[in-house]
């Protein structure tokens, strides 16, 4: 590939101003959470009615996404180890869509970077994304299910209750959205999503409902966590109240979503996106970004600009969401995996979100283009505001023009040496 040269887009004048003081302030939240979640997951199997579905020698398909969700493996292992106890034969299969490129061995580099391998669960971990067309919706769109999973005696997927980032609705990212879409693999991905987001919940709810008439599905085990990526709540749900369930589930994620507290920002700076942070590579919902998100059910700032500055390492280059950014830094296009990418964006009817932005050199080469672009600014009140990733919001760092127009904010700590 011919050497990627960023363009001369800056002008001496550009340089004349200092950028401001950040100042490091503290969000605070609901901080419940589970202290002894291997504990929690052994007595929710343990549970009769959950206990109850699970038989000597069943082959038993233990479905696992692409998120990185806090002790998803210490959950899958103590699910495993569960199902041992009871005599079932289980196993691990991928179930993320069309993410790791929709293929075999990106699924499988997926999971092994979330420690999801044989040699460490001692059990199978199966990636195949063969699909079998189990269904039609009303609308006829077609539902797919992965057929290693159909032929399993029992099928239980593992998954983070949360709200979504392209729909709004009763139900959203949960185990109903992992049985069609994670499940669904690729092909099963592509179709259901040619549906109009504004129905998408609906939709989930009939196919999901497909889906438990035609496959072994036992029960679920949903996670939610709190505002500070920490274990809230994990529940095995039965099959018979799985769709209700994971709606009241879903309504207690939202109590514990956390928010950036700001009202007006000019240039926010992001320093990473990433598969394990959000689908989107960060959380619309939280920056009211969107290319498909129409409303926005909790507080969201206005940005002008937004700019990034790298992808974590475990997208394995799927920097999907980075088309939402105004300027990026020459890194974050240099560890892209298009093909990756291409293959999420498109199956997923998002293609805005993997188109690339503005590219330069240099961090602070960012933030000055950002500001260029940026209309009717008050040099002397610049408000720039810095975050690590949409998952990690407690410490952020704001500038003066920011930080004096903070008391609409209870949840505001403004930390000494800043």
């Amino acid at each position: 590939m011919k050497e990627l040269k960023t363009l001369p887009i800056l002008v001496p004048d550009d340089y004349k101003y200092e950028l401001p003081k950040m100042h490091k302030i503290r969000q605070t939240f609901n901080d419940e959470n589970l202290e002894n979640v291997k504990q929690r997951v052994i007595e929710e199997i343990q549970k009769e009615i959950i206990a109850s579905k699970i038989k000597k020698n069943q082959r038993i398909a233990v479905a696992v996404g692409s998120r990185g969700i806090n002790n998803l493996f210490l959950i899958v292992k103590t699910v495993i180890e569960e199902l041992k106890k009871m005599g079932a034969d289980p196993f691990i299969v991928s179930a993320m869509g069309s993410h790791g490129g929709g293929s075999e061995e990106g699924q499988k580099e997926v999971l092994d970077g979330y420690g999801i391998t044989k040699e460490n669960l001692g059990v199978d971990v199966i990636t195949t994304v063969d699909v079998e067309k189990i269904g039609e919706t009303s609308k006829g769109f077609s539902v797919y299910f992965d057929k290693v999973a159909l032929g399993a005696d029992l099928i239980i997927p593992i998954n983070r209750i949360k709200l979504h980032t392209d729909f709004v609705g009763d139900l959203q990212s949960g185990l109903c959205k992992m049985l069609v879409i994670g499940l669904g693999n690729h092909i099963g991905c592509s179709s259901i999503h040619e549906e109009d987001p504004k129905v998408f919940a609906s939709i989930l709810e009939e196919a999901t409902e497909i889906i438990l008439s035609k496959a072994n599905v036992g029960f679920g085990v949903g996670i939610i966590e709190n505002a500070y990526d920490k274990t809230l709540a994990v529940e095995a749900v039965p099959r018979e109240n799985l769709i209700l369930r994971e709606k009241e589930l879903l309504k207690i994620a939202k109590k514990n979503m956390p928010i950036l507290s700001v009202n007006d920002i000019d240039v926010l700076i992001v320093e990473e996106i990433g598969k394990n942070i959000s689908g989107a590579g960060y959380d619309p919902n939280i920056l009211g970004k969107s290319s498909v998100l129409e409303e926005f059910v909790l507080h969201v700032p206005k940005i002008q600009k937004m700019v990034l500055l790298d992808i974590t390492d475990v997208s394995h280059g799927n920097g999907i969401g980075v088309g939402l950014f105004d300027v990026i830094t020459k890194n974050v296009f240099e560890k892209l995996d298009l093909e990756s990418m291409y293959a999420n964006a498109i199956a997923c009817k998002c293609i805005e979100d993997a188109k690339i932005p503005i590219m330069v050199d240099t961090e602070d080469e960012c933030i000055r283009v950002a500001l260029k672009a940026c209309r009717g600014l008050d040099f002397d009140n610049l408000k720039i505001a810095r975050i690590k990733n949409t998952l990690d919001l407690e410490y952020i760092y704001v500038s003066e023009g920011i930080l004096k127009e903070l008391d609409d904010f209870e949840n505001i700590q403004i930390c000494e040496n800043n």
